[in-house]
């Protein structure tokens, strides 16, 4: 009885490190894409009258600036550190476990911002107003929003902070537990901190906060195919 429960205990966390390694990879299409939105059609716009006037000409265009993919993609952090923990709970327990606890609380500050779908809406309103009170009022609470989005609010800050504080020290808990390999920890240590150090330092010399994310965004295209590579490999073999 005893063994047939450990056994399904084990293929369960097996099963917890091939979802993490799909999300490591679903990850790694986002972080290029993101790259490419950034490169090719910009960021988001700088106020209210612009997003509604881009909303309306182009949606999809819109949409990508405004970052609906990372509102989309975000939840899938949750699947790549349930991941990390069935792989590493073993090995380090209480660095993996709040780890992954940090990771949990920063992606539920992000998704609970405000985002491109209340734009939207907001958009839509503008465009069937009828009078210039009614679109004042309503670019108004565009500006809002947009001060409280996802790159401005407190929630989402803190959020990413825990986030990339997540990454850097299960990157260590990898170093400890020597399931991944030392480049992974390494190259995770790095490419998070910057990210971290981006977010902090972004407050007080946004030019220099561009630079470090410049810096670390290509290192995700390298971290995150390791991970998830090594999390497939783990979801083949027993997880003790």
């Amino acid at each position: 009885m005893n063994s047939t429960i450990d056994d399904a205990a084990r293929d369960d966390w097996k099963g917890m490190c091939r979802l993490g390694a799909v999300a490591a990879l679903i990850l790694l299409a986002y972080s290029l894409i993101t790259m490419i939105v950034l490169a090719w059609l910009g960021g988001p716009p700088s106020t209210s009258q612009d997003c509604f006037d881009l909303l309306r000409k182009n949606l999809l265009t819109a949409l990508l600036r405004l970052d609906l993919l990372t509102i989309i993609v975000m939840p899938i952090f949750y699947l790549l550190y349930a991941g990390f923990f069935g792989a590493m709970k073993r090995g380090s327990l209480p660095l993996t476990a709040f780890s992954t606890a940090l990771a949990f609380v920063g992606v539920t500050l992000v998704l609970s911002t405000p985002s491109v779908l209340s734009l939207v809406h907001l958009s839509n309103q503008y465009a069937a107003a009828t009078s210039e009170a009614r679109r004042t009022l309503l670019l108004a609470a565009g500006e809002a929003v947009m001060s409280t989005d996802l790159w401005h609010s407190t929630a989402a800050m803190i959020g990413g902070v825990l986030l990339q504080l997540a990454g850097v020290l299960i990157s260590v808990a990898m170093l400890q537990t020597k399931i991944f390999s030392r480049l992974t920890g390494y190259l995770g240590i790095v490419t998070h901190g910057l990210d971290l150090a981006h977010i902090l330092i972004g407050l007080f010399a946004p030019a220099a906060g561009v630079v470090l994310m410049v810096i670390a965004g290509p290192l995700y295209l390298i971290w995150f195919p390791l991970v998830g590579r090594r999390l497939y490999q783990l979801g083949r073999v027993e997880v003790r």
